[in-house]
């Protein structure tokens, strides 16, 4: 089977896939805007051709050379699993006439004013929303919904330039210093606690299914930066409040159409109790999330991703052995990181349930925890107990800390 992936060698994850596709007996070949020497080793070498392209940004310019380097060959699959190719992936699939989400389609799933008709039109509840493309039609937007509103990009991905506002006089004060998109939707804002609903499907039949929880909210994470942000990957989805979610996420994704792929939904619990939809992309969660998602049953969900896709097959285990926390780690201060304390009283007190760590190294250069959720480093932690892992969860964010100048 010939494949064509997107972007192969970027965000960090899309190296495994790409093994994950070749180990089920795929040829790939790879699409991306960088010179092959530069793709990570893995996907290098799981590669059986390259396609080099100038920028993803001209979709069309991308159809054609693609189209032309195919030429009379058969490719079966198109696949991208980073959020910005979605669409991209969907005018090759119908420009080269094969199976799998078409540019409609696609379109519902990056533009969250589509998005959320299509699901309002199925009686699921969602916050009410609003596109703008203006200043005036914003605030108009926000007047009509009633404050707080959320104002985020139209096809974003996560809480990335997302704002909130309270007020007209806050609306107009974060609108000043927004310059990085065009078209936005403008959300009320649900008070709750919010969690994913993370599927793999194989002809609209789920597969597997996963529920993070996002401790805090994404937005306020990235709001405030002594904040150390966890996502924690829950062990038992029949509670009541996880039992609404995964309920609710039968529904949209019974609404979207969604067949064959990962797919990742944000939903919100509010004290009222009620689960509300908030957002749902058609690829696998960032920020690292498939790999807390592998540690939950000790399986590969990359490899088991390409079965589902490849073969329409589905033999991972879905039994839910652990709790599993990441905790995302912001040094103090800016610069270089220059020490790190705490690490080897936690190593001590809990080795035995840190599964995984990814820290930047002295002398190693601060990156913009705006920017990136992953920020200086991560710390992946499970335990079977629920609050167990909370508890080592929050000693890591409280007594793990890195320090830069």
């Amino acid at each position: 089977m010939n494949v064509i992936m997107l972007a192969p060698g970027y965000p960090g994850e899309m190296p495994y896939f790409c093994r994950g596709l070749s180990l089920h007996g795929a040829k790939v070949y790879g699409v991306s805007d960088v010179p092959e020497k530069d793709l990570p080793a893995l996907t290098r070498e799981h590669l059986s051709g390259y396609l080099r392209v100038p920028n993803f940004t001209d979709e069309d310019a991308v159809v054609q050379q693609v189209v032309a380097g195919v030429g009379r060959h058969t490719i079966d699959r198109v696949v991208c699993m980073w959020e910005p190719g979605v669409v991209l992936a969907a005018k090759l699939r119908e420009a080269l006439g094969i199976p799998g989400m078409g540019v409609e389609q696609a379109n519902t799933f990056r533009n969250k004013d589509l998005m959320k008709q299509v699901v309002t039109r199925a009686g699921i509840r969602t916050a009410r929303h609003a596109a703008a493309t203006s200043i005036a039609s914003v605030k108009a937007a926000a007047e009509e919904i009633g404050f707080p509103v959320i104002v985020k990009p139209i096809s974003g991905a996560g809480s990335m330039d997302t704002i909130r506002a309270g007020s007209m006089a806050e609306l107009d004060a974060a609108l000043a210093r927004v310059t990085s998109y065009d078209e936005v939707n403008v959300e009320e804002f649900i008070e709750g606690d919010e969690y994913t609903y993370d599927t793999i499907c194989i002809d609209g039949r789920i597969v597997y299914e996963n529920v993070c929880y996002y401790r805090p909210n994404p937005l306020a994470a990235r709001s405030t930066e002594w904040i150390s942000p966890q996502t924690i990957a829950l062990r038992d989805l029949t509670t009541p409040i996880v039992r609404q979610g995964v309920a609710l996420g039968h529904e949209v994704l019974k609404a979207m159409d969604f067949k064959t792929g990962f797919t990742h939904m944000e939903w919100f619990y509010t004290p009222k109790g009620e689960a509300i939809f908030g957002e749902i992309a058609a690829r696998p969660p960032g920020a690292h999330t498939v790999d807390l998602m592998n540690f939950v049953g000790d399986v590969d969900l990359f490899t088991g991703y390409a079965e589902a896709d490849l073969k329409g097959t589905f033999s991972v285990s879905t039994e839910r052995k652990y709790n599993v926390a990441n905790i995302f780690k912001r040094a103090q201060g800016q610069g270089r990181i220059r020490r790190i304390e705490g690490l080897q009283r936690l190593l001590e007190r809990y080795g035995e349930h840190i599964v995984h760590m990814d820290l930047l190294p002295i002398g190693a250069e601060r990156r913009n925890w705006i920017l990136t959720l992953v920020s200086d480093g991560y710390v992946v932690v499970r335990h079977p107990d629920q609050q167990a892992c909370f508890d080592i969860a929050d000693a890591i964010g409280t007594d793990l800390q890195l320090y830069a100048g």
